[in-house]
């Protein structure tokens, strides 16, 4: 008997677009962050984060209403009532709380003790996927799940090093509060029920994808917006803005399009798979374009998550 549960969630779908979402995917959460390293002027972001994220959900939201008028035509008279709408308000708060919570951990905690730690996300959402979902995962899957835990842990460890750099990843000091402690314990917790609530709902309703993003997203822009002018920053809302944080823009809001498409039709644990595997393309793009070296950790990462896609998927 093979019962391990969601063994093969996703697979309904055509393979070869299936395999090219997650690649594009890939692509783009392993870029995120060296593009983001190509805005900076004078080694400062010299944007508002919060209006990029603004942006984000706006595209996010044209592009619903676009798939929704050019697609899903037909299904525009499918009764909607507000029972239908209002559990997208609660998954938009809870995105927002933690693009927020983000910002403020920083102030109790280096980047580089934030990187290690926002790993135990994985746990907390394959935790809640199990809890709430009710998708029972076998021990196999569970040491797997902590084998991608333990290869995001290895990269962020320093799986990457600056050749002029004298400090050396084994020497790197972390340093936390009791306070940021505490905040990314919340961060990890709402992180994973932000993102096993949405499935939940995308999955229960009887409605096209493109009409629940739209839900969504409006709530997403909304929620953004008075988040982004209630921080009301000195900076205008297009200030610093170049051509690669349109690219963030654009690239950042067809992720967010492909994540919904997973979590629709396959689940959470594929969008962590996603996630983790997107460390080669940020260890590829990071050695091209900064000339950073790879370290053995960065091999350490690479078998993790080698073992953890075989335990996951490749084991009957």
């Amino acid at each position: 008997a093979r019962r391990c549960g969601a063994g093969k969630e996703g697979w309904g779908r055509p393979r070869g677009l299936w395999g090219l979402m997650l690649l594009l995917s890939v692509a783009v959460y392993g870029s995120h962050a060296p593009l983001l390293t190509l805005c900076k002027v004078d080694g400062t972001i010299p944007f508002s984060s919060s209006s990029v994220v603004v942006l984000v959900e706006l595209t996010k939201l044209v592009l619903s209403l676009f798939f929704l008028l050019t697609w899903d035509r037909q299904l525009l008279g499918v009764a909607v009532s507000w029972h239908h709408v209002v559990p997208f308000a609660l998954s938009a708060l809870l995105y927002a709380a933690n693009n927020n919570l983000v910002v403020h951990m920083q102030l109790f905690m280096d980047p580089s003790t934030y990187q290690v730690l926002s790993n135990l996300k994985i746990v907390s959402t394959a935790l809640l996927y199990s809890l709430f979902l009710r998708q029972r995962l076998c021990m196999r899957k569970w040491l797997a799940l902590f084998l991608l835990m333990a290869a995001g842990v290895s990269y962020s460890l320093g799986g990457l090093q600056d050749p002029q750099d004298s400090s050396s990843p084994s020497r790197m000091q972390l340093h936390i509060t009791l306070v940021g402690l505490l905040l990314i314990s919340v961060y990890c917790l709402i992180s994973g029920l932000s993102a096993v609530y949405t499935e939940a709902i995308l999955k229960t309703q009887a409605l096209p994808l493109s009409l629940q993003n739209l839900f969504l997203y409006f709530f997403g822009v909304l929620l953004n917006l008075i988040g982004h002018f209630w921080s009301s920053t000195e900076k205008g809302f297009l200030e610093g803005f170049s051509s690669w944080v349109l690219v963030i823009v654009v690239s950042q809001a067809l992720n967010g399009l492909i994540m919904s498409v997973v979590m629709k039709h396959s689940s959470n644990i594929t969008r962590l798979f996603v996630i983790s595997c997107s460390i080669l393309v940020n260890a590829v793009l990071s050695v091209m374009l900064f000339n950073l070296q790879l370290t053995l950790l960065f091999f350490v990462a690479v078998l993790c998550i080698g073992l953890a896609v075989h335990l996951y998927y490749g084991v009957t």
